[in-house]
């Protein structure tokens, strides 16, 4: 379980996508959990998400922890997978809720009632991109699974039938496809 979790491609630019969209959700989580960044913090985010959205208190704070905390593990490349899905969901709750009435264009020169969806399909992308292919290398579930498969390798090597078993369950370990 862990290593499909953790598996993940050697891919650099997997990298690249998975530290530029952490960034991007640590900074918004950030500012509704943290009020950092010239951010509104927790309690007016939430009262934002329950009188405004009219979502559930629990909901609204799974949302926000979830930005946070899903930028964090991509930065450090720990649960991408997970954290990615975290914000696929969330992109597609806030097309829902908001920004789908406002067209695809987001509101750069001040036009519009909002902004469109354009930065939420952008971010769904670049989300679904490391869900697929994982961490990428320079994170710590490279350095989980690799520690896992070695475990795994080492205890199989003690055993033949379990290393034929193995070999036969994963011809080709999921890091070189």
């Amino acid at each position: 379980m862990i290593e499909s979790l953790t598996g993940t491609h050697a891919d650099w630019i997997v990298a690249i996508a998975r530290i530029v969209l952490g960034i991007i959700f640590f900074a918004h989580g950030a500012q509704k959990l943290l009020g950092w960044f010239s951010g509104p913090g927790l309690a007016s985010s939430m009262r934002t998400f329950t009188q405004h959205l009219h979502l559930p208190s629990a909901l609204a704070f799974l949302v926000i922890a979830g930005e946070f905390f899903s930028g964090v593990g991509l930065i450090v490349g720990l649960f991408s997978r997970i954290a990615a899905l975290v914000i696929v969901l969330t992109m597609v709750g806030a097309i829902a809720t908001v920004h789908f009435r406002f067209g695809l264009f987001l509101n750069w020169f001040g036009t519009q009632q909002g902004h469109g969806i354009e930065f939420h399909l952008l971010a769904i992308a670049l989300a679904l991109v490391v869900a697929v292919n994982g961490s990428g290398p320079f994170s710590l579930d490279h350095l989980v699974h690799e520690h896992v498969s070695g475990a795994e390798q080492s205890a199989a090597g003690r055993v033949p039938a379990l290393t034929c078993l193995a070999e036969t369950l994963h011809p080709e370990p999921l890091r070189q496809r």
